[in-house]
């Protein structure tokens, strides 16, 4: 905040300074206090690595195009001619700026200043301290516009009437310069169209051959796929073929061994199913079977009565001669 004073009674009239309003001083505390809404959360840590305005990565390399990246010469070519145009604009501007004229004879220029406060130039500003006794805050005044003091001296240059300019002699180069650059902007719309047919011609006969190219390599890719399918079906035939000749093999073979095989295999395997008795005669079956299992039942069970007749016979026989022993033992005494 700046104001002005009252000049100074040890300064020269008519100047100014410049002071800051005194203020007083805020009532700061020692330790930094914590931002309301980082009291439930975690506080952060003052590392500038986290701070985002902090630039990361490498701040002074080039950067250097691909060497893959070929730019349009057709492109180059229109920031060359826009580049040359703006260069000889610029020349045209500088040499038919209107400038002020030589002084006549007699008179010379000086530098003026035409600003309408004059100001004293110099490279020191003065400066000087003052002190003054503030009563209690009040509002703020309005802060009035700053006037600079005039100082120098005030000079002037007597011009007549059509001495700077002259509208007839200033406008010929201006003119000359419209009519050559429409000319020049003409010539070269002319020509870039002249450059466009030509392209457009040059891409007509390019698309052309090109069709034509495909339309060939399109009737070769055909021929190539008829070539590739001809020759695939032939050594399919030729490979069911083969395959039909030895499975033919195959068979004759395997039968050539299996007839060779059951010559001697049928009478030897009929002969050892005779022997386990797989092939037998039913009425020898039905007697060894039926009728002999029979006639060893019956027999069994006649000799079994006859055994059990001639055990029972030899007890009696036993008894009776136990009985006449006994009869007979006192006569014998």
């Amino acid at each position: 905040m700046t104001s002005v004073l009252q000049p100074h009674k040890g300064a020269p009239n008519g100047t100014y300074t410049f002071s800051s309003r005194p203020r007083p001083v805020q009532n700061r505390s020692k330790y930094r206090e914590r931002v309301a809404d980082q009291d439930d959360g975690p506080s952060n840590y003052g590392n500038i690595m986290y701070d985002r305005r902090v630039v990361r990565g490498n701040t002074y390399a080039q950067h250097v195009l691909p060497t893959t990246a070929q730019p349009d010469p057709v492109e180059i070519q229109r920031q060359q001619e826009a580049r040359r145009r703006a260069l000889a604009r610029k020349r045209a501007k500088e040499h038919f700026r209107p400038r002020t004229p030589e002084a006549l004879e007699g008179r010379k220029h000086m530098d003026v200043q035409t600003e309408l406060y004059l100001e004293e130039l110099s490279d020191r500003v003065e400066d000087f301290s003052v002190e003054c006794q503030t009563d209690a805050f009040l509002d703020k005044p309005a802060t009035p516009l700053f006037i600079p003091a005039k100082t120098g001296k005030d000079v002037a240059t007597q011009i007549v009437e059509g001495e700077l300019f002259d509208f007839d002699m200033e406008v010929r180069p201006l003119l000359e310069v419209l009519v050559g650059k429409t000319m020049e902007q003409s010539l070269l719309e002319v020509m870039e169209e002249e450059e466009l047919a030509s392209l457009r011609a040059q891409q007509r006969a390019f698309l052309e051959l090109r069709n034509a190219e495909l339309v060939e390599v399109q009737r070769l890719e055909e021929q190539e796929r008829r070539h590739r399918e001809e020759k695939e079906r032939r050594l399919r035939q030729q490979r069911e073929v083969l395959e039909r000749e030895r499975e033919t093999a195959d068979k004759i073979a395997a039968r050539a061994f299996a007839q060779q095989y059951l010559a001697d295999l049928l009478p030897s395997v009929f002969s050892s199913l005779r022997d386990h008795g797989y092939f037998y005669d039913p009425v020898e079956r039905d007697l060894e079977t039926s009728f002999l299992p029979w006639m060893m039942t019956g027999v069994s069970e006649a000799l079994e009565k006859r055994n059990a007749a001639r055990t029972v016979l030899d007890m009696l026989i036993r008894d009776v001669a136990e009985q006449r022993l006994e009869l007979h033992q006192p006569l014998l005494e």
